[in-house]
């Protein structure tokens, strides 16, 4: 692969971005099910508790059923189902009812295959690369799950963990040491500042899906990139929080996972050089 990627940088770039299309097309099938599924388990779940039958569901997964128009019901064929292309040939329609099709399916293949090529472009043809780009792709569907639910799945955030701590048993991004430390200094950062915010008001701040984030970003990037990861989350979290309240006019409970995600991934690309300048190393 890697051999193949550095035959020719600009037929590797283009076949990067065309893989990171392809992958934001799951993603959005990732995006949508995924909750959906964990809050059927859950339901079933509740119902052994209680020693009741589990409720009985249509099968769905994140293959099953096919992708179809919410408004009428029409299966998307493989033809209107191209990134990109189908939504812009159909015109944000649905072929045969016509009813509008939002235009974030097209901008999550859009952002995954150009977050996908900036990888390409900053880690080059490198192991790194190969590594990183699955990375990017799980916070991508973080950041947007989170964004509509308030939850950051274990489902991925602890393969995730685990990943990252796999990945760097051949020191891909950091020593294995920095890594597991960086997962447990990970969830421990946060996790005191849950129990600190709570004893001082009682209520809870974030949920234990950001841990599990920190402690994964800890185990990709090291214990070293924590400071800044969640200084860049705190402070994007803070513009756009701001920037709500100056639209809304009014504060509002918002997911904090997305914005470690974004610090995550600017860590991930620029990481190493902010701390050489920052610390004149």
């Amino acid at each position: 692969m890697l051999e193949l990627l550095q035959t020719s940088p600009l037929l590797a770039g283009g076949y990067v971005f065309f893989i990171g299309l392809c992958v934001g097309s799951f993603l959005n099938v990732v995006i949508y099910r995924l909750p959906v599924m964990l809050e059927r388990r859950w339901q079933c779940e509740a119902a052994e508790v209680r020693g009741e039958p589990p409720p009985e569901f249509p099968r769905f997964n994140l293959m099953m059923p096919r992708s179809r128009c919410p408004h009428c019901g029409h299966e998307i064929t493989a033809l209107e189902n191209v990134p990109v292309l189908s939504w812009a040939v159909l015109r944000g329609r649905c072929s045969a009812c016509k009813a509008p099709i939002s235009a974030r399916y097209p901008l999550v293949e859009l952002a995954t295959a150009l977050l996908s090529l900036l990888v390409f472009m900053m880690l080059g043809p490198t192991l790194q690369m190969l590594a990183a780009l699955p990375l990017t792709w799980a916070l991508v569907a973080l950041t947007l799950i989170d964004f509509d639910t308030q939850l950051l799945p274990d489902d991925i955030t602890l393969p995730l963990l685990w990943g990252g701590l796999l990945v760097n048993v051949g020191g891909t991004f950091v020593p294995l040491q920095s890594a597991v430390i960086g997962a447990v200094a990970g969830y421990l950062s946060l996790w005191s500042v849950y129990w600190l915010y709570k004893l001082l008001t009682g209520k809870e701040g974030m949920g234990y899906g950001d841990f599990k984030l920190m402690a994964a970003l800890g185990a990709w990037l090291g214990w070293v990139t924590l400071p800044l990861i969640l200084l860049f989350s705190s402070v994007v979290g803070t513009v756009i929080g701001l920037g709500y309240l100056v639209v809304r006019k009014e504060s509002a409970p918002f997911a904090f996972g997305p914005y470690i995600a974004i610090a995550g991934f600017i860590a991930l690309l620029w990481g190493q050089p902010l701390l050489r300048w920052y610390l004149g190393i």
